[in-house]
């Protein structure tokens, strides 16, 4: 029970002492106009009270990554605490607040426009296909996983196929509305259901006499049950809950609809600090009630969707289990909605095709969705795994679009730079050693490779920023945060 309070308070401390020095460090403008005031469209760009947005920031960039994410987590035993609250403080919200600050400032752009902007024009095309890939890949998880649990809650005729169909359906319809309509007034009811639920899990853990583990020197492993290394394995099984590239993709949805730059850190830091509490909560939950063995062997046997089944149902009962159950089927279905708006949005901006009328959204809606429900064929776990590599890889380029925007601010760049070089060395471990890269295994050569791979990345990558730096004069739009509200945009 220490470790789970001590870790939720760190994340409550986390909020108001390094989120108030980002921040500051930031420099937010509290009088500025912002994208939803000057460029209303009535679609995409809505002026939204805080409270909306932070519900719809919350659900957007939850979905099952803080929960199935711990779940798988738990298999390492307490240790997955310290990735949650650590990520979640200096990686995870200074990759939301970053992302979405920046966006705000430039008319709400999405990350393959910021990583043009920032990181020079060439890598435009390389985010825009890995945001295109992870948004497919999320869209799709989110569509298989409360399927399964849906399935679970209803008669037998309601087949896995026939609840994917009508997601889907949900999904189509919703991509028409403005967002204060598809979003706007949905969310506060699907926050209301997660909250609570949330809530009514936490305090049956603490006080239903259950034996929380606690993070103690001899609990700590450096593998889960199964024999999988803690290191790199641990930063991309629990992504949502800790850091993850996927919010990149989500906060220039809420950068759109945010009416003042003050509300920035309780809209990106301070949502990100949510989901993290959300994730100590499952993570706490799966382990206090099963042990490593029983736990593998209900994931393997039913995807981590059978533990959210059984957890809620024996902390909580039938009748509020099967409410916390829904609590957690909000989550992916908002998210996926989410995900599949932001690839719609992306691949347009791409392509140069305005989304102002009917034939233009049917046009990318209908092949997007076609090749989604191609993909919820595939296993989930295969699915989860090429997932949670691309959503890293984005948390990096996220990170680096930050570093190299505060180096042109004179600011702390630093507060970017470290978590983007730490995650950046991670995934090139992933990709060499897994087999869905390289497939080399974990050895003394996977991580000299990785290492040698990571600096020359690094290198270039300053190199190229000082160039910029020497130009500055004739690119007045990287430091300049007083243009006009339109400008990025034409």
């Amino acid at each position: 029970m220490v470790t789970l309070l001590g870790g939720i308070a760190l994340l409550v401390i986390g909020y108001f002492v390094y989120g108030g020095f980002i921040e500051k460090n930031f420099g937010i403008e509290p009088d500025r106009q912002t994208p939803a005031e000057v460029l209303q469209d009535g679609m995409d760009f809505v002026p939204m009270p805080r409270w909306k947005n932070a519900i719809i920031e919350l659900l957007n960039i939850a979905g099952t990554g803080p929960i199935f994410g711990p779940i798988m987590g738990a298999l390492y035993g307490p240790v997955a605490y310290i990735w949650i609250v650590v990520g979640c403080i200096f990686g995870g919200a200074v990759h939301d607040y970053m992302v979405g600050m920046i966006s705000l400032r430039n008319d709400g752009a999405h990350l393959p426009e910021l990583s043009s902007k920032y990181l020079g024009k060439p890598m435009k095309h390389f985010v825009n296909i890995f945001s295109i890939l992870l948004l497919l890949l999320v869209g799709t998880v989110f569509v298989t996983s409360p399927a399964s649990l849906i399935e679970s809650l209803t008669p037998d005729f309601m087949t896995t196929g026939i609840i994917v169909a009508l997601i889907f359906g949900y999904y189509i319809v919703s991509t028409f509305l403005p967002i204060d309509k598809a979003m706007g007034k949905v969310y506060p009811w699907f926050g209301a259901i997660l909250i609570i639920s949330t809530i009514a899990i936490g305090l049956s853990l603490i006080f239903g006499g259950h034996a929380l583990p606690e993070l103690t020197p001899a609990a700590i492993r450096l593998e889960n049950v199964n024999g999988v290394k803690l290191f790199p394995a641990i930063f991309f099984t629990i992504s949502c809950g800790a850091m993850s590239g996927f919010h990149a993709t989500q906060a220039p949805m809420v950068s759109r609809t945010t009416t003042s730059e003050k509300q920035g850190r309780f809209l990106f830091y301070g949502m990100m600090i949510a989901e993290g509490v959300i994730a100590m909560i499952w993570a706490a939950a799966s382990m206090s009630l099963f042990d490593g063995q029983t736990l593998s062997q209900m994931i393997d046997a039913g995807t981590p969707s059978a533990v959210v089944n059984q957890v809620s149902y024996m902390l909580l009962g039938n009748i509020f289990g099967t409410a916390a159950i829904i609590g957690v089927i909000v989550l992916p279905i908002s998210s996926g909605l989410s995900a599949f708006r932001s690839l719609r949005n992306i691949i347009a901006d791409y392509i140069n095709l305005k989304q102002d009328n009917l034939k233009n959204v049917l046009l990318l809606t209908i092949p997007i969705f076609a090749v989604s429900f191609i993909l919820t064929r595939v296993d989930f776990n295969l699915l989860w795994r090429y997932f949670n590599w691309a959503n890293q890889v984005i948390a990096v380029i996220a990170l680096f679009v930050a570093t190299r925007y505060l180096m042109y601010k004179k600011r702390n760049y630093l507060v970017a730079l470290l978590p983007g070089t730490f995650m950046l060395y991670a995934c090139l471990v992933y990709i060499v050693s897994e087999p869905i890269g390289f497939n080399l295994g974990l050895n003394a050569s996977t991580y000299i490779i990785s290492l040698a791979v990571g600096v020359a990345i690094l290198v270039f990558f300053f190199v190229t920023g000082n160039k910029q730096m020497a130009n500055l004069a004739e690119r007045p739009d990287l430091t300049q945060d007083h243009l006009p509200i339109g400008t990025f945009s034409k």
